[in-house]
Parts: structure tokens; sequence; C-alpha cells
């Protein structure tokens, strides 16, 4: 048999035809549809704030399991703590079921007694994410480059802003720019910033790259196109739980300090760049840098080069064992310490300069040989005094 007792109860508001004459028939009519519809209003105000509730309760219960299984924090009190939320969870089962009691209970109406029969509804898929394309790392950098010299004035001015409604709106405006490269761009940026001792602006440049890692992480996670989850990050972070932000922001963290880590370890690279630039450009004619081998000399023949004192390096060398000083002496022409035989090929240019003074029928004065001899190269040369002090 068929089962009729369900419709004996409906609620209609208009389903008398006949009302005391003292009645306004059609207000009433309004009266108790209204009333109607602020109890449905009511029921769903209360089914919103029981879901938030269920919702708040399954996150608690999530992180103190977590807690607990990681051993972070006194288990004692992560144990009361989790009795107190199961037993939350329980009252939360006992509303549930109250609720579902009291919807059966209530009379159908013209809203609640039928459903669509046909429907039909068309939703826009949302683009799915790109294949990572197999490129190689020459074709990267030259892809990462083109990006840049493109859109790097877009990129500064999205690093620069401070709201989340304008980040939103400016990504929103250009979307092409919600990508790796862009979030590479900015990690470049926050080093070479951090190298500049800008340490607030690195911060906050910082910040705005971490929100983009995050849209990127968000598409991941949904198998969508990044572009798609810009609206939905910045949503989620503006009306996020607390957990969620603490996460964000202690990745905020993190990160600046691998930025600083790796600025210093950049600044050390430069460093000793500009020192072995410095120490080859010192090198003399047999590749061997002056100053070590300098220090390397005997006493005797370290006062020698101080001295710029040729006899006196003469008797030194004398006085030595003849491989000893071979060693020595070869060692400073392959430094540059000492130029052999620079008086000669000094006096061999000082003859060609003669022989063309007196071709050109033209002859030196006194002022004009004390400035040729002024403009004799010195014996030792690639070293001075201040250079091995």
């Amino acid at each position: 048999m068929v089962e009729y007792s369900k419709w004996k109860n409906i609620e209609i508001s208009d389903d008398e035809d006949d009302t005391h004459p003292n009645i306004d028939t059609a207000s009433l009519f309004r009266w108790r549809h209204q009333a109607r519809v602020e109890r449905m209003a009511e029921m769903d105000h209360e089914k919103d704030e029981f879901k938030k509730k269920r919702q708040s309760y399954q996150a608690r219960l999530m992180d103190v399991k977590e807690r607990i299984s990681k051993k972070d924090g006194d288990e004692e009190a992560l144990k009361k703590e989790l009795e107190k939320i199961e037993a939350d969870g329980k009252e939360l089962d006992r509303i549930e079921s109250e609720m579902i009691k009291k919807e059966k209970k209530t009379p159908w109406n013209v809203d609640t007694i039928s459903k669509p029969g046909f429907e039909k509804t068309v939703i826009n898929k949302k683009a799915g994410r790109k294949a990572d394309e197999n490129l190689s790392e020459e074709e990267r950098e030259q892809r990462m480059r083109q990006f840049v010299k493109e859109n790097e004035k877009l990129c500064k001015q999205y690093g620069m802003l401070r709201k989340y409604d304008d980040s939103k709106r400016f990504l929103q405006e250009h979307l092409h720019l919600v990508g790796e490269e862009t979030a590479n761009y900015l990690v470049i940026w926050s080093i070479n910033l951090e190298m500049e001792e800008k340490h607030e602006l690195m911060a906050h440049v910082a910040h705005q790259c971490i929100c983009m890692q995050y849209i990127l992480e968000l598409a991941k996670q949904l198998d969508v196109d990044p572009r798609a989850c810009v609206s939905s990050f910045f949503s989620k972070i503006q009306h996020c739980q607390p957990e969620y932000r603490a996460q964000f922001d202690s990745e905020i963290e993190g990160f600046k300090g691998r930025i600083q880590k790796r600025a210093q370890e950049k600044i050390q690279e430069a460093i000793a760049q500009a020192e072995e630039e410095e120490r080859k450009e010192r090198l003399g004619p047999g590749g061997l840098d002056p100053a070590d081998v300098f220090e390397s000399l005997p006493d005797e023949l370290k006062a020698c080069f101080e001295s710029r004192d040729v006899e006196l390096l003469q008797k030194t060398i004398a006085a030595m064992p003849v491989d000893v000083a071979k060693l020595h002496m070869k060692r400073c022409v392959d430094s540059g310490l000492w130029v052999p035989n620079a008086a000669d090929l000094e006096g061999d240019k000082k003859e060609e300069d003669d022989s063309g003074d007196v071709a050109g029928g033209e002859e030196k004065t006194d002022d004009a040989k004390s400035e040729s001899a002024a403009k004799e190269e010195p014996i030792y040369t690639g070293v001075s005094t201040e250079d091995v002090d």
C-alpha cells in the first residue's frame, strides 16, 4: 500500500478559502508566509553555525592528535585537551541528532514539498595546469632572461605592494606574472637587497615572494592553472584560522633566514674572487706572486730589496751557497721582483733615443739629459716597499 500519511501535515499559507469577516484574508496570508520564511531562515542559520562548529572541532582534534604523535608539548596536558575536545564532539553529535528530529517534524511547505525533476547545470571547468616542459638548463635560463627583460618593472611593482587587496588586484590585471619566473625573480631580488644591507625592503619582498609560492603550491595541490588560484589564496589568507596564519608567518621567517645566509655566502664568494683576481694581476713573468716570494726570502735578501741597494744585493748573493742563491734569484725573476739586465736594456733604449735626436738635428740640453735619466726604469719592477710591508 502507498503511505499517504506524510501528505496530511502540509503547511500552506493560503489554504483557507473562508476566514472570519473581521480578518483581512490577504494580510493573514502574508503574515503566515512571512512567519514561515523567517522560521526557515532561522533553521538555515542554525545549520550554518553548526557546520562551522563541526569544522572547528575537527581542526582542533587533528591538531591535538598530531601534537601527541610528535610529542610536541606536555603529554598529560595534551591528553586532557583531547578528552575535552572529544566531549565537545559528543555534544555536537547530540545537537545534530536533535536538529535532524526537529527537521523531520517540520511540516512541508511549497519550498520543501518537492524538488526540480529536470535540471541542467553547466559549469565552466578551470584550466588545468600546464605540463612541465622538457627544457634544458640553457633553454630555461634563456626563457628566464626573456621574462625578466619584458616584465622586470611589473615584478618590482608587485614586490613593493603592501596590501593583500592591492596584490590580488594587480595579479588579476597581470595574470602572466603568476608563475615560477616571478617567484625566482623575487628570490634573486631579495638576495641582492640583503647584500646591499636593505633589510626592511628585503623582508617585504620576501613576503610577496612567499605569497607567490603559496599560490603556485595551491595550484599544484588542486591540479589547476596557477592563475585560477589568485583569488582563492588572497581570500583564504585574509580570513584564515590562526593555525594557517602561524604556518604562513613561519614560512616567511624561514625564507628570510635562507636569504640572509645565501647573501653572506655570495659576499664571501665576491671577496674571494676579487682577491684571486688581484693576486693574478700581481703575478710575475714566471707565474709567481711577488708578495709570496718576498715573504719566503731570507732576512738579508729582504733588506736588500727593501733598500733597493744593488751593491748590497750582489754581496749578499755572493756570500750564499751557489744552489741557494740560484734558487732565490730564479724565484725573484719569475715573480718580477728582479729584472735581469735591466740596466743594459735601459742603456740600449737611451742610445736609440740619442741616435734619433742626432738624426733630427737636435741637441739635448742638460735639462733634457736629467729628464731622460729620471725616466729610467727601476731595477726592481713589479714590487714596492708598500706592496711587501
